[in-house]
């Protein structure tokens, strides 16, 4: 059964892109069929999978506005088997575009049902932001993965996260749950980092993942290149800790 995980937070610059990118990445390594959706206008995720957002034809946001089919708007980044269904800039647009339309917050559901079943794994990149792209992916998921940095405001941010999970799990989508906070950018000499994860353990209990994903230079290099870090350096600390998020991931069955 097909699994469908958003990856997001509402606070900018904690490794969402980085880890939906990696945990694609280490899923494909796994032999796991997986579909990347990049729902940010940023497009960093396509970027960093090497996809060139200036020569797209097509993107999320012909999906989403123009019930474009989902399998016209795949990419398939070289050396890989995962595919991505791109973002563009246009898709700041896709809140005033769809403000009118009817069921608008269950387009990427709608959307989605004729390839589902092609992939074990279906990973949603969302914007730093809770606007129509986040509301859609989250009505969409199984479960949400929400890395974490831990510094001073990371509960401070949660908090509201959270509020906005059960919400939309009380309006759109039952069966939405948590399906971890992810540690990110972690450094184990840094005092307040391992403060703020004591605190999240004790908060969050089993919801706070085993893995924790280090800081480290070979996974900051990765994106700039146009690759995962398993095409970048397999054998780094970067690489090995996504391949252990890939598995806890599967263990758990999340």
């Amino acid at each position: 059964m097909t699994k469908i995980i958003a990856i997001t937070n509402q606070k900018g610059g904690v490794g969402k892109t980085t880890t939906s990118v990696n945990l694609v990445a280490a899923l494909d390594v796994l032999k796991k069929k997986t579909l990347l959706i990049d729902f940010d206008p940023q497009g960093n995720a396509t970027a960093g999978c090497g996809i060139d957002r200036h020569q797209l034809k097509y993107s999320a946001y012909d999906v989403l506005v123009d019930n474009l089919p989902v399998k016209q708007a795949l990419c398939q980044p070289e050396d890989s088997q995962f595919q991505v269904l791109p973002s563009h800039t246009d898709m700041t647009g896709v809140e005033v575009e769809l403000i009118d339309v009817k069921m608008r917050e269950q387009r990427l559901h709608t959307s989605l049902q004729p390839i589902v079943t092609n992939y074990d794994y279906i990973i949603i990149d969302c914007p730093p932001s809770l606007n129509m792209l986040t509301i859609n992916a989250l009505a969409t998921s199984d479960s949400v993965l929400i890395p974490v940095q831990c510094e001073y405001y990371a509960l401070e941010g949660l908090t509201a996260l959270l509020n906005t999970v059960d919400k939309i799990k009380q309006k759109l989508n039952p069966r939405l749950k948590i399906a971890g906070l992810l540690r990110t950018m972690f450094d184990v000499r840094n005092n307040l980092a391992n403060e703020v994860s004591s605190q999240l353990i004790t908060h969050f209990k089993d919801q706070v993942f085993n893995t924790i994903i280090p800081r480290n230079i070979r996974l900051a290099e990765a994106p700039s290149h146009g690759m995962s870090i398993m095409q970048y350096d397999k054998n780094s600390r970067g690489a090995l800790a996504y391949l252990a998020l890939a598995n806890e991931i599967q263990r758990k069955n999340i």
